[in-house]
């Protein structure tokens, strides 16, 4: 028995015994812990996974979902591993999710947090705006969100009067493309969508003006979008400037004028004559017209229905010795006339017509 623990002794006392002890021990600590590692990570885990691709905006439904094997190392920390936080979900606006993809927390969200990305986009201090397009006027579904347009308008139909072309507004971005029934046409990759509106955001003052030359169709006002920078055929028509189709769109928009407790009338109306009263015994009332009379325009007015005064000047004043009618009128050499009637003394509860 001595002669064993001597040997031992000796045995653990020799340097190159023990470091090749150590490095055994340090071995199989390495390979315990290493095929544990392993273990864990190759140990399968059930995931939801997509029965079928699934387009944005759609509920996800039971049927489109099944658990499958994984190893846990694959799967990442914003994969849904439950089920039940699937199913009557949507897809987000913005993700397909393909068939056999597990489900990440940014591509499921509830009902309620679907938002229209287009009106998200509009700036500040813009207005969206609701453009009608159809196949052809998009280029073949052709314009895409994020594209740069600009809005051609075309006046006349070229048998009673002229045609006009021109662009009136320029290198406005497509914020989407929808069908009639409002969906986004361009976000589902298994439904061919005809394109019938373009959303984008305005001014406040060009979503006026485009809005009133929407109004203009028996005027054959047409208006089109095209690709920004793009040129546009005038073949047999007249190319006109952005201004002279505002000044035609403000000519023959109807704007109905008001009259304040002072009696002076106020319009949008630039042709539109206005009217100050002035003075009691007589009234008078002070008519003024926009520059041009004589010229550009033919400017006159009548008292009480009698006869019609032309006048070349931008201000006339009419005298009253008693109540009375005052229509002043100012007439384009196309013929539309701009008119407006008050009664005398002027209220506010004063007759007003235009275009009479």
């Amino acid at each position: 028995m001595q002669d064993f623990m001597a040997s031992a002794k000796r045995f653990f006392k020799n340097k190159n015994t023990v470091t090749i002890i150590g490095i055994i021990a340090i071995a199989i600590l390495l390979y315990v812990g290493y095929s544990s590692q392993i273990n864990k990570a190759v140990e399968p885990v059930q995931v939801p996974v997509a029965t079928q691709t699934i387009q944005p905006r759609t509920e996800i439904t039971d049927d489109m979902v099944q658990l499958v094997d994984m190893p846990s190392v694959s799967i990442s920390d914003n994969v849904i591993t439950s089920r039940s936080s699937i199913v009557g979900k949507y897809s987000n606006i913005n993700s397909v999710i393909p068939e056999g993809s597990m489900f990440y927390t940014d591509t499921v969200i509830d009902k309620d947090e679907i938002p229209d990305s287009a009106f998200t986009k509009v700036k500040a201090g813009e207005v969206a705006y609701n453009f009608p397009v159809d196949m052809e006027s998009t280029y073949g579904n052709s314009i895409f969100p994020g594209n740069k347009i600009d809005i051609y308008m075309k006046v006349g139909n070229g048998t009673d009067e002229k045609v006009m072309i021109g662009r009136l507004i320029e290198n406005i971005e497509v914020l989407a493309v929808k069908d009639a029934s409002g969906r986004a046409v361009f976000e589902n990759t298994a439904e061919e969508r005809t394109p019938a509106m373009l959303i984008f955001g305005l001014s406040e003052d060009l979503n006026i003006l485009l809005k009133k030359a929407s109004y203009m169709d028996s005027l054959g006002v047409e208006l089109y979008p095209v690709p920004s920078g793009g040129s546009v055929s005038t073949e047999g028509a007249t190319q006109v400037s952005t201004q002279q189709l505002v000044d035609y769109i403000e000519a023959h928009a109807v704007n109905i004028p008001t009259v304040t407790n002072e009696g002076t009338t106020t319009t949008e109306d630039k042709l539109l004559p206005t009217m100050t009263q002035t003075g009691t015994n007589p009234i008078k009332v002070a008519i003024t017209y926009p520059k041009g009379c004589g010229s550009t325009y033919t400017c006159s007015y009548t008292k009480d229905g009698g006869r019609v005064v032309t006048v070349k000047k931008t201000n006339q004043t009419v005298s009253f010795t008693k109540n009375g009618t005052l229509v002043a009128t100012v007439t384009e050499k196309n013929g539309t006339a701009h008119t407006f009637t008050t009664e005398v003394p002027m209220t506010t509860n004063s007759t007003n017509n235009v275009g009479q």
